[in-house]
C-alpha cells in the first residue's frame, strides 16, 4: 500500500513538472490582463496626433517641417540648382545648430546629475565611516 501511494505521488509530481506550472500561470495571468484591460484606441490616436503637430509647429525655424513643405520648396527652386543648394546648406546649418543646442542642454543636465550623485555618494560614504 505504501509503495502504491509513493508511486502515485511521484507520478503526480512528475506530471506537474511536465506542465511547468509557473509558465502556465504566467500565460494565464497575461491572458487575463489582456482580456480585462479596456483601452479606447480611437481617442488616444487623435490626441497623440494633435500633440505631435503642436510640437512640430512650436519650433520657430524657417526650414521645412513636412515632406510636403520640402517638395514645395524644391518645386519653387526647380530651375536654379545653386539657389536650392544654398537653401539646403542654410537649413542644414540651422538643423545642426538646433541639434547642438539640444545636445549641450542634455550634456549639462547629465553633468549636473552626475555631480549630484557623486556628492550624495560622498555623503553616504562619510556617514558609513563615522559609524
Amino acid at each position: 500500500m505504501t509503495n502504491l501511494i509513493s508511486r502515485m505521488i511521484s507520478h503526480i509530481s512528475s506530471l506537474l513538472k511536465g506542465l511547468q506550472v509557473k509558465s502556465f500561470l504566467t500565460v494565464v495571468l497575461v491572458g487575463f490582463l489582456m482580456l480585462a484591460t479596456n483601452v479606447g484606441y480611437g481617442d488616444n490616436d487623435k490626441a497623440l496626433g494633435e500633440r505631435v503637430r503642436e510640437q512640430v509647429q512650436q519650433n520657430d525655424s524657417q526650414r521645412p517641417k513636412t515632406i510636403g513643405e520640402w517638395n514645395k520648396e524644391a518645386r519653387e527652386t526647380e530651375g536654379s540648382p545653386g539657389e536650392r543648394l544654398q537653401k539646403i546648406g542654410e537649413e542644414s546649418a540651422e538643423a545642426f545648430k538646433q541639434f547642438g543646442s539640444g545636445y549641450v542642454e542634455g550634456a549639462q543636465k547629465t553633468a549636473s546629475d552626475v555631480g549630484d550623485s557623486a556628492a550624495q555618494t560622498g555623503k553616504d560614504i562619510s556617514n558609513k565611516v563615522r559609524r
